[in-house]
């Protein structure tokens, strides 16, 4: 089990290494260049504006479009907006862990099925992974307004669509349980839990950020967007862990590798307890960053060393 400390860097399949390759992003998405400013640490460099949260979904766009062919991608303005190459590491983990149970080869197309938690309006892991893995699967969210904007994006991309499904989850304190039906099987779960506890702790922890990026507060933006279910609920990140936790163990038999993001590293003695509690036979705790950000995504099975040969045989068609 990896540990923080090891102070990781991008997964070496992440097509996101060393910095943005800004002339050709705006190829790909011309209205970039109007964010670009010069850099106050190299000279003759150009930046982008963090500052800007349209600058931070163009950049997404960009991203998108250039290393995954993903078009038309647009985000509701107060949506939260994802760092792509962050994003793209949790993925590549995660299908880490699949082929560490497939003796070793990287598990592609859509037999293998993810499940993503609180997809949002930006869909970002079933999209990376339908385009990096060729995985099918499901988005589900509570809010339906999210779920049809990100139905649109599919549409445009009918190459990744038609592996994808979205689902609307009627209960909000419920994880699987209302979107997992009693016959399927999925292979990986994701999730970017909300962070915060509460609307005034989401708007302290953007002031922070602005203070960071040297800028004024621009009175109650945040500069990464997200709207309450998306930044905050009752009891933080830690609070939907646990219920998480909880709820997964209904889908033991029907879920390989359950997975979720922990922004705060105080958080894991209190998720590996309740892992510990709940049955869980494998847990993995995998440090992740991008630039000074340090995170991690916990990961963790019901099935033990036997169960997985039968899965692989029966899912995946590998022999025992």
């Amino acid at each position: 089990m990896a540990k923080d400390s090891e102070r990781p860097s991008l997964h070496p399949r992440n097509r996101h290494q060393g910095q943005y390759d800004f002339a050709r992003l705006t190829q790909a998405e011309p209205a970039l260049a109007q964010f670009l400013v010069p850099s106050a640490h190299v000279a003759d460099k150009l930046t982008l504006d963090f500052t800007q949260p349209e600058a931070v979904r163009c950049l997404n766009r960009a991203l998108l479009a250039a290393e995954y062919g993903i078009v038309d991608w647009q985000l509701p303005e107060d949506a939260l907006c994802p760092p792509i190459p962050g994003r793209a590491d949790y993925v590549h983990v995660m299908a880490d862990l699949l082929a560490a149970d497939a003796g070793g080869k990287l598990p592609a197309g859509r037999k293998i099925r993810m499940l993503d938690v609180g997809t949002g309006a930006s869909g970002v892991y079933l999209l990376l992974g339908a385009a990096e893995y060729g995985w099918g699967g499901i988005g589900a969210d509570i809010d339906q307004g999210s779920l049809a904007h990100l139905q649109g994006i599919l549409n445009a991309n009918p190459q990744l669509a038609e592996r994808l499904e979205l689902r609307h989850q009627a209960d909000a304190s419920a994880y699987f349980t209302g979107i997992i039906d009693g016959k399927e099987s999925l292979d990986v779960t994701f999730c970017n839990p909300p962070f915060h506890h509460s609307e005034a702790d989401a708007m302290a922890g953007s002031r922070r950020k602005w203070r960071q990026l040297g800028k004024a507060e621009l009175g109650r933006q945040l500069n990464f967007g997200g709207r309450a279910n998306e930044l905050w609920c009752e009891g933080g990140e830690q609070a939907f862990i646990l219920g998480m936790i909880a709820d997964s163990q209904r889908f033991a038999q029907q879920v390989l590798w359950f997975s979720s993001l922990v922004a705060r590293s105080n958080h894991l003695p209190a998720i590996e307890a309740a892992l510990k509690k709940a049955g869980a036979a494998r847990v993995e705790i995998i440090p992740m960053a991008q630039g000074n950000k340090q995170s991690r995504c916990v990961a963790w099975s019901f099935m033990n060393a036997d169960a997985c040969k039968v899965w692989r045989q029966l899912r995946w068609g590998l022999k025992r």
